[in-house]
């Protein structure tokens, strides 16, 4: 092994220091409007959608993995999946407090998956979501497929399930501006979303979608399509980013229920352009 590319196993489970965030009206709204989101009490600023759930915690998404990954590794970096698991909705005139840490990581044969955990809270302490973003750092295997601390938890589309009709399907399009649109709306400013040149220095054909927009798309079809367009009643939302989305680009986002019980109903979800998945192994779970 490289001792350049040694895994800081110290600073597993350390939590960064908290970051504070004012929620207001405007900032929900422009999020909703961001991402092209239908639902009137989101586009009102009345509470935050599902995704924008990510805008208070966003500057302290990456810093665990500084912590803890090789610096040679950071700049490999892709967002491999996401996993809300939410408390209560966000809503304006909020302050939330947030703090991340990295709690595992897994070699694997083109790479090394890792796993941050990110809470946010209200001013009382009171939880409102937990995040779980596994991270995928490309290119040699820098731990000889050694595995450390916990593994993120699982939301795998159950087999034979595609098979099925789905319970609800949605059509979707990404606009021409919707990274520039985006872009200030999440606080998210890479420059790949943004410049063409950027883009095609990366090894991209150019201007790429955030994913987690991608997501948040997802997010309303599936809550106005089995949720009454009620944030409330979600629980958990989770997806794994399976390719790249383009600005022009049609979306479906198909959508099956798995199962039901304990006042909650589970489902199943993907989104599509044409015949490529752009997400995969996506699970809801909605309150009766």
């Amino acid at each position: 092994m490289n001792p350049d590319l040694t895994f800081a196993d110290e600073n597993l489970g350390k939590w960064t220091e908290e970051n504070q965030f004012e929620v207001t009206r405007e900032r929900i709204a422009e999020y909703a409007a961001a991402t092209n989101d239908p639902i009137a009490a989101h586009l009102a600023g009345d509470v935050g959608s599902p995704v924008f759930a990510i805008v208070p915690v966003f500057e302290r998404m990456i810093e665990p993995a500084m912590n803890v990954v090789p610096f040679q590794l950071l700049m490999r970096g892709l967002h491999g999946e996401q996993d809300f698991h939410y408390h209560r909705p966000i809503r304006p005139g909020e302050t939330l407090r947030s703090q991340a840490r990295m709690i595992g990581y897994q070699g694997l044969e083109k790479g090394t998956r890792a796993v941050i955990q990110i809470e946010c809270r209200g001013e009382d302490g009171e939880l409102v979501n937990e995040q779980y973003v596994t991270m995928f750092f490309r290119g040699q295997d820098a731990t000889n497929g050694k595995a450390a601390g916990d593994p993120a938890p699982t939301h795998v589309m159950p087999e034979g399930l595609r098979e099925s009709a789905p319970t609800a399907k949605v059509q979707q399009h990404i606009d021409a501006d919707q990274t520039f649109r985006y872009s200030p709306a999440s606080g998210d400013p890479v420059p790949i979303h943004l410049d063409e040149e950027a883009a095609k220095n990366a090894g991209l054909p150019g201007i790429i979608a955030h994913g987690l927009c991608t997501m948040a798309f997802a997010s309303w079809g599936v809550l106005e399509q089995v949720g009454d367009s009620d944030v409330s009643r979600l629980k958990r939302l989770a997806v794994r980013f399976a390719k790249t989305v383009f600005p022009e680009d049609d979306l479906e986002t198909r959508v099956w229920k798995v199962s039901s019980g304990n006042g909650l109903t589970t489902y199943a979800f993907e989104t599509a352009r044409g015949e490529d998945l752009v997400l995969t192994d996506g699970l809801a779970v909605i309150a009766d």
